[in-house]
């Protein structure tokens, strides 16, 4: 396969596009020009992307939640619940696996069964088996813009039955939801895949209709240097922005170190913004998405409500546009709705008391923040220069290369030699660089900073740390000190 980072033709798109709706048998209720008026008569307080412009101007930060269940009448009153009881800012639609792996079939045998059984079968909401019209009977219900979250390698048929069922955001990339969530799918198919449904929510935008678009951050979610999310988001956003996209929200997954969390951040809007306008795509709006602790939680919930209360901080401090919310379940399976409301008000109050307090410019972050741009730089420059200067061709040839280096990634695609740990106040430093493109300088620094560990613990640097360090949260701490050790 042979990709470039060009936008489309109308030739090449709608070459696709007959393929596409033909995957299922609803894709036959699309119809472009019918789904760009619908998407014209929703509220301006129910577009998501209104929204975050807003939260952008009055200097504050929104709440999601995950949700998402197999019936549609009761995923509707899940997300009611959530808006309501939880005071939710922004809704999500959450797929299941049978749609992420394009199984439609076993989808619609989980409708079945969740029919009889009276309890949802499937972990998510199976857009693709609804079709337009019933999507359409769920996004009018709410109050609230609702985004449709997935995980899927190929989304060609689901962004296009999203969009014209109302939803307003769309998240994913051919990165971010290839390399975290699969082992088979190539990153030439993925970034393929990806480009159509960047150029249909472009050709939206051309008529008039903008819809949101998130590439997701926190990859596996697993101790991931902030340089090497912050890459992937900066390249899915160029890569968004060729096609036509208008409006991106770059994401960071927390590691818990409070400084590197905010430096992350921080670093990740303003290297997005230089590259963007670099490559002459000024008129993008960009904002950011705080995904709250995604690895192992306490099984108490009392404890579970102290990660996610400091997850809400960091977001609050860094001045996040929007912070998605975890339950105080996570370490039990699928949440009650109770459960994900109370996340989401322990949530809004301490983003609430952190609402004029901003951690931007201190001097720690300041200082982190430069760190994490010139570890992006390394990388990016090397994409660049491996695609000559075409980002799609670079970051290709950038994971053969192991130049992009996901942790702990399931893709046969992926290196999987970059293992990171904790120094010793709890940020993600490198154990193992692999074959990242960085300078000396910057292999000193991580290396010092994890030897500066293993003096205190009086242990040498290993695996070891980062096994401790993966198991930490979930047992109360968050720097995987050794039973024995300080």
């Amino acid at each position: 396969m042979d990709i470039r980072n060009k936008k489309l033709s109308n030739d090449d798109f709608f070459a696709q596009r007959n393929e596409v709706l033909s995957q299922w048998k609803t894709g036959s209720e699309v119809n472009f020009e019918e789904a760009v008026e619908y998407q014209k008569s929703i509220a301006p307080e129910k577009r998501f992307g209104n929204e975050l412009a807003k939260a952008v101007e009055n200097r504050c930060t929104l709440i999601q939640p995950r949700a998402g269940v197999a019936l549609h009448n009761e995923h509707i009153e899940l997300l009611q619940y959530l808006e309501e009881e939880g005071e939710a800012d922004l809704l999500p639609t959450t797929v299941d696996s049978y749609t992420r792996l394009n199984r439609y079939h076993e989808a619609e045998t989980g409708i079945e069964k969740s029919r009889e059984t009276h309890r949802s079968m499937l972990n998510g909401f199976p857009i693709v088996n609804y079709g337009v019209n019933i999507c359409r009977i769920v996004t009018s219900a709410l109050k609230k813009p609702v985004q449709v979250r997935h995980g899927t390698p190929d989304a060609r048929l689901l962004t296009e039955i999203s969009i014209a069922g109302g939803f307003t955001s769309y998240e994913g990339g051919g990165i971010s939801y290839n390399v975290p969530y699969s082992k088979n799918h190539s990153i030439e198919k993925t970034i393929a895949y990806w480009q159509y449904t960047d150029r249909l929510v472009g050709l939206y935008e051309e008529a008039g209709v903008s819809i949101n678009r998130e590439p997701f951050g926190p990859l596996t979610g697993t101790l991931i240097p902030a340089c090497i999310s912050n890459s992937v988001a900066v390249i899915e956003a160029l890569l968004a922005a060729e096609q036509g996209v208008k409006d991106i929200t770059v994401g960071y997954g927390q590691c818990g170190n409070l400084i590197q969390d905010i430096a992350a951040l921080r670093s990740l809007i303003v290297v997005t913004r230089e590259y963007l306008d670099k490559f002459g795509y000024k008129d993008v709006r960009i904002t950011t998405v705080f995904h709250q602790w995604m690895g192992g939680f306490p099984q108490d919930e009392a404890k579970a409500f102290g990660v996610i209360s400091w997850g809400a901080a960091a977001a609050a401090l860094a001045k996040a546009t929007k912070v998605i919310v975890k339950t105080p379940h996570e370490a039990m399976g699928v949440p009650t709705k109770e459960a994900n409301a109370a996340g989401l008000r322990a949530t809004k109050q301490v983003i609430s008391m952190l609402k004029d307090q901003d951690f931007r410019e201190i001097p720690a972050v300041v200082t982190e923040s430069e760190v994490i741009e010139k570890e992006m730089k390394c990388i990016l420059g090397k994409v660049e220069e491996l695609g000559k200067g075409d980002f799609a061709l670079g970051t290709v040839a950038a994971f053969e290369a192991g130049v992009i280096d996901i942790p702990f990634a399931p893709s046969k695609y992926n290196a999987g030699k970059v293992m990171p740990a904790r120094d010793n106040q709890g940020a993600v430093r490198l154990l193992d660089i692999g074959n990242l493109p960085f300078t000396k300088d910057i292999i000193d620094f991580h290396r010092n900073k994890l030897e500066e560990r293993a003096r205190y613990e009086n242990r040498p640097v290993s695996f070891q740390m980062v096994i401790d360090d993966v198991y930490a949260i979930g047992q109360g701490h968050l720097v995987g000190r050794p039973a024995t050790g300080n």
